[in-house]
């Protein structure tokens, strides 16, 4: 593979293959159908050689379009059972891994950024990279003082390639906007483009890792490895074994499985009460299970700062959604700017819709699933329900971009996982302002 696509025409001809591609495929799954080959068996192939391509593809390019392809992964529990196991694999393996750069980009990026004598920097480095990111790959190596450490490298270009993605989204989104008339795209893409243009400063994730692992140094339940180094483009943090949660989506007994889901929505919530930042990207490639059952947690390039934790009208809103006063919910989600004052919504009809994302916290426990999570979307997408217009009449305020973010990928992530938490009493710990109604009670 060569250096991760610079131009944007290179990366827009890179994408537009992946729809041209499957045409392709079709038609030539029509032929093998005229041909006697049965139908069912072709369509496998399809979808296997299409989750072939779209791994590909993203990966190469990385940057905003395998970033896409990461949330894509996360939501692929909602897919229905007879597609989604064609994409579950490919997709599953973008989280954690991509096409790597070549052995002289890496090293030019370290002679960059740590000096023409890096090589005396570490006792060892290994030049084949243990995992690949969005914008960058990461390296096993040990630190000249002995300690095991992970070396995240950033792809050269990656900058551009991210920034040119984002414009074509942009595009797109503009387009969109007239057909959506309940929201306003403008701040949400700014918010979104400044967001990821932190994300290509090393510096500023050390920063952000390094207070993480302030606010949980020693936790129980938690462990978050210190930064050794961190540099614009190189950042050099203590390694972290463990079992990744992608493991224990695809094999791990229910045991696992409930305990990673309690530990991962309650970190989701413990950061910004404990360290006034939020883990903003869910997938599964950034946790894991390490030795002595605590949550690993990696990857700190994506973070909404919340200094004064999360803000502070999610919890009564929250409590005011499960007591059952629609009036009250839609004046609140009104004022804080989630729906537009010249929208018409019915309050009811909002209630219903949001009814899903509340039935987590009605019971003491709750046990995530992919059938679950395929019941809410069909909940909110289906074109047949009254409930699929309310999606067009809601508003996304910029400052509570990434909480959406974390909020529907953590849910992906909880269906994949398909354990039980008690998520009532995680909320009512951590979650400012939150006076649950006790269960049972009408709402």
């Amino acid at each position: 593979m060569t250096d991760l696509p610079r131009k944007a025409v290179v990366r827009s001809a890179k994408l537009a293959s992946v729809p041209l591609g499957f045409a392709g495929r079709t038609a030539l799954g029509l032929g093998k159908r005229l041909g006697g080959r049965p139908a069912e068996m072709v369509a496998a192939e399809l979808q296997a050689r299409t989750a072939q391509q779209l791994f590909q593809v993203l990966g190469e390019l990385k940057g905003g379009a395998m970033k896409f392809g990461q949330a894509l992964s996360i939501f692929e529990a909602a897919l229905p059972e007879d597609l989604a196991v064609h994409y579950r694999a490919t997709l599953t393996k973008l989280q954690d891994s991509a096409p790597p750069m070549p052995t002289s980009s890496v090293h030019g990026v370290l002679r960059a950024e740590l000096g023409t004598r890096w090589r005396s920097k570490f006792a060892s480095f290994d030049d084949h990279p243990v995992a690949s990111a969005s914008i960058g790959q990461v390296h096993r190596a040990v630190w000249k003082d002995g300690r095991d450490v992970a070396v995240k490298i950033q792809y050269p270009g990656a900058g551009a390639a991210l920034m040119s993605d984002i414009r074509q989204i942009s595009r797109v989104a503009k387009v969109a906007a007239g057909w959506v008339p309940g929201i306003e795209l403008g701040p949400i893409l700014d918010e979104l483009r400044d967001r990821m243009a932190e994300e290509l400063d090393y510096r500023l994730e050390a920063e952000s890792q390094e207070t993480f692992a302030a606010a949980f140094d020693d936790d129980p339940d938690f462990a978050v490895p210190h930064v050794v180094d961190g540099r614009e483009h190189v950042i050099v943090s203590e390694w972290l074994d463990g079992l990744p949660l992608s493991r224990i989506i695809a094999e791990g007994t229910q045991e696992q499985r409930d305990t990673a889901s309690q530990l991962y929505l309650r970190f989701l919530l413990a950061g910004p009460a404990r360290a006034g930042l939020l883990h903003a990207d869910p997938h599964p490639g950034n946790f894991r299970i390490t030795p002595d059952g605590r949550l690993g947690v990696i990857d700190f390039g994506a973070v909404n700062h919340l200094p004064e934790g999360m803000p502070p009208e999610i919890g009564p809103l929250l409590t005011t959604g499960l007591e059952g006063s629609a009036e009250d919910v839609l004046e609140g989600l009104r004022e804080i700017g989630f729906v537009k004052e010249r929208i018409d919504l019915d309050p009811e009809r909002l209630l219903d819709y949001l009814e899903p994302f509340m039935a987590p916290f009605r019971t003491d426990t709750f046990t995530f699933s992919r059938d679950w999570l395929r019941g809410v979307f069909a909940h909110i997408n289906d074109p047949r329900q009254p409930n699929y217009a309310v999606a067009y009449k809601l508003n996304l305020p910029p400052e509570y971009l990434l909480i959406h973010r974390v909020w529907g990928g953590g849910i992906g992530v909880l269906s994949q996982l398909g354990g039980t938490v008690h998520g009532r009493a995680i909320v009512d710990e951590l979650l400012p302002g939150a006076d649950l109604p006790p269960v049972g009670e009408p709402g």
